[in-house]
């Protein structure tokens, strides 16, 4: 398995708090954010990460140069951060089909999440080759980006819910890419890129994807998590969020 870690965004929102530094490197509960993926990829062996980086790049490469396990790390950029995601997903093409040559399957995941690494577990032992997490207890309110279904299979991943959909909950930012689908994945892309929508989310840029592949659900069941976008996600994130989460022993980076 290869972890391909989407981090080059400006996280605007949060410029107060984070002054010049990426949202990934916000201290929650002690730690760097990005540590905490590392922590929970860790715990399952994924050594093998693929960091997509653009904004403030070089602070990202100093936080992962200061992280005291073992772990493979590559870093590919995506100059245009300021716009859409979708960039981003572009960019680390050439991992994902390195991971794809290499017969492993990836796991694709948004920068900005703090997460129980249960939840990680549920991903990646998915029944499904191709799977996203989702939080079926969440209804969209404002800018959920919602996984909706049409006739038991993925139908998209957006704000936007389409005509004919069930929407089942909110995506949490995670999902799993078998080998043999990377190429669809791909051309999804591409198709998008193709025609200049560079200032979309990847998100839905995955539509065709969903129509090609058989993507399942794996729902997390009230495990804790939050999507970190403004000052009041990082409150709660440490108020509500961290003393729900394992504590991570920096002797051996094993929770307990």
């Amino acid at each position: 398995m290869k972890a391909v870690i989407l981090a080059a965004g400006m996280g605007k929102r949060l410029r107060k708090m984070t002054g010049d530094r990426p949202k990934c490197l916000l201290d929650i509960g002690g730690r760097p954010l990005l540590y905490r993926y590392f922590d929970a990829l860790r715990r399952r062996g994924v050594t093998r990460i693929c960091l997509v980086v653009g904004y403030q790049r070089e602070l990202i490469r100093e936080a992962v140069a200061a992280w005291p396990f073992p772990l493979d790390v590559t870093f590919l950029v995506n100059d245009d951060f300021a716009r859409g995601s979708i960039g981003s997903l572009w960019a680390a093409r050439t991992a994902l089909v390195s991971a794809s040559a290499s017969d492993e399957d990836a796991v694709i995941m948004d920068a900005d999440v703090l997460f129980h690494p249960a939840m990680l577990d549920r991903l990646l032992d998915a029944s499904s080759p191709n799977a996203l997490l989702v939080d079926e207890t969440v209804t969209q309110r404002t800018e959920e980006c919602m996984v909706t279904v049409r006739e038991g299979r993925v139908a998209a991943l957006s704000k936007r819910i389409p005509d004919g959909c069930d929407a089942l909950g909110e995506g949490v930012g995670m999902l799993r890419v078998a080998r043999a689908a990377v190429p669809a994945l791909l051309r999804s892309v591409e198709s998008c890129v193709n025609r200049g929508l560079l200032d979309v989310e990847y998100e839905d840029a995955l539509e065709s994807f969903f129509r090609e592949v058989p993507v399942g659900v794996e729902k997390i069941g009230g495990l804790p998590w939050i999507e970190i976008d403004f000052p009041e996600d990082v409150e709660r994130a440490r108020r509500d969020i961290v003393p729900l989460l394992p504590r991570w022993d920096d002797a051996d980076g094993g929770g307990r």
